[in-house]
């Protein structure tokens, strides 16, 4: 669903679109929050498709005994200062000392399959039926909660539904403010880039917008004169709606200064929804948006599905059959397969690099920006194509600063069904709690350890510094 940004706000502030009911039009601004002291914390999620199979986490110099456990899905940690990475993982050679292999946390209770939908992100089956399934806030949303920022929270896709090449705008994404609400996405560049940053590069529309905006507010608030009830609580909400955009708008420009200093050069090829673009030309782009985003204090959570199942793969160099991500998935269907999913990775490992790299050469405090981000890099469906859910293997960066106490190791932990598995809720629920969210459980059961009696609730406390 592509929407006009000045049509989206005209329809969402008169309650006509679909993908976000008054009044939750929250997403679009600051949310209320219990702030932390000092500098945020950034969070980047990087999701991918296709399942991350687990033996291409497999450390090349693991001693037999420690290849022995790997394989059958035994507990165990090991230094990654003391090993080698795989191939694919070599481009953060440089940076084992943050970098966290983390295995055996299971996403069954979000599902596996093609896709996850909202699932992966807020820890409950979301299915086909996504609006009408979403459970509640997902765990992006929650974050940006304990980190205010005139955005809150950002999403960025390069998804692409079936039957299209690409998509282009403001589109429908994945993440979730609340429960059936979901959430808009940037799905290129260059629109991320327009509306992100508007405030320095296109202050005249700026301006139009913020007109419009005391316009629909000053006739929203008129309609509340004789109304009652259900009708005068609607008209009020979004009048709310309508005033929490135009004071973002206003913490937006106190920005402009420090947005200037970090504003990305954006390649002509980008323009028009960069049609003639290549994949790795956008994720370079989405990644400098990324970067200045945050660098600019405009979000401080950002969620990016760096692909789907029907992403265009055809401009990667290493892929000489011009295969597409689903044929690889399938495996059997072509050759190189295995091949080709490694240098997907490794393509999605340079934006990891270029992320951590520019972030440490921003100084914030005593250090730099990165110092205070955790970059999660995780599968959307678990071990595989079609699943398996029981694993989910994940590459973590986290910075001098974290409040997870897990840098610098390969980390398994026990396998799905077994005394002190952890799930995807589980991993959720640690990292609200690590920075200031005491709840007790995030997310959805987990049905096969139920059936076992197996404790599952919390968080994974020896992960959480002291």
């Amino acid at each position: 669903m592509l929407i006009n940004r000045r049509e989206l706000i005209r329809s969402t502030a008169l309650g006509s679109t679909s993908l976000a009911l008054t009044p939750s039009f929250n997403h679009l601004m600051a949310e209320d929050a219990i702030p932390n002291e000092g500098p945020p914390h950034r969070f980047i999620f990087i999701r991918k498709s296709n399942g991350n199979l687990t033996k291409q986490f497999s450390l090349p110099s693991f001693s037999s005994e420690e290849l022995k456990k790997h394989e059958e899905k035994e507990a165990f940690e090991v230094d990654l200062a003391k090993h080698e990475l795989p191939e694919w993982l070599t481009g953060l050679n440089d940076f084992k000392e943050h970098m966290t292999i983390l295995h055996g946390i299971s996403m069954s209770v979000s599902g596996g399959g093609h896709y996850s939908y909202s699932g992966c992100m807020g820890a409950y089956k979301a299915g086909r039926d996504i609006l009408n399934n979403i459970k509640w806030a997902t765990i992006d949303f929650e974050l940006s909660k304990l980190f205010p920022s005139p955005f809150g929270h950002v999403e960025m896709s390069l998804a692409v539904p079936h039957g299209r090449d690409h998509r282009t705008g403001i589109v429908s994404g994945y993440s979730a403010p609340a429960a059936k609400q979901r959430n808009y996405c940037y799905a290129d560049p260059m629109t991320a880039y327009q509306e992100l940053f508007k405030s320095v590069i296109n202050a005249d529309e700026a301006s139009t917008d913020n007109s419009l905006l005391d316009y629909l507010h000053d006739q929203e608030l008129s309609r509340l004169s004789g109304l009652n009830g259900i009708e005068r609580r609607k008209i009020s909400n979004q009048v709310d709606s309508l005033q929490s955009i135009r004071e973002r708008t206003a913490k937006v420009a106190s920005l402009n200064q420090v947005i200037r200093k970090h504003l990305p050069i954006m390649d002509p090829v980008h323009e028009n929804g960069g049609p003639d673009a290549t994949l790795p030309q956008k994720h370079a782009a989405f990644t400098d948006v990324i970067v200045a985003a945050l660098a600019s204090g405009l979000t401080n959570v950002v969620t990016y599905t760096i692909d789907d199942l029907g992403t265009d793969i055809t401009s990667l160099p290493e892929n000489e059959q011009k295969t597409s991500i689903h044929q690889i998935g399938h495996g059997g269907q072509i050759a190189g397969a295995e091949k080709m999913r490694n240098a997907i990775k490794t393509h999605h490992m340079k934006q990891i690099k270029t992320l951590v790299t520019q972030l440490q050469s921003i100084p914030e405090g005593s250090g730099s920006i990165f110092d205070n981000t955790t970059i999660i890099y995780m599968p959307e469906t678990g071990a595989g194509h079609h699943s398996p859910d029981t694993e989910a293997p994940m590459v973590i960066m986290t910075g001098a600063n974290s409040k997870i106490d897990i840098a610098g190791r390969y980390i398994r932990l026990p396998f799905h069904g077994t005394k002190g598995h952890k799930t995807l809720s589980n991993w959720y629920t640690t990292l609200l709690n690590a920075y200031g969210n005491p709840i007790e459980h995030y997310g959805d059961l987990d049905l096969t350890m139920q059936q076992r009696r197996l404790d599952q609730m919390g968080s994974i406390d020896r992960f959480i510094s002291a």
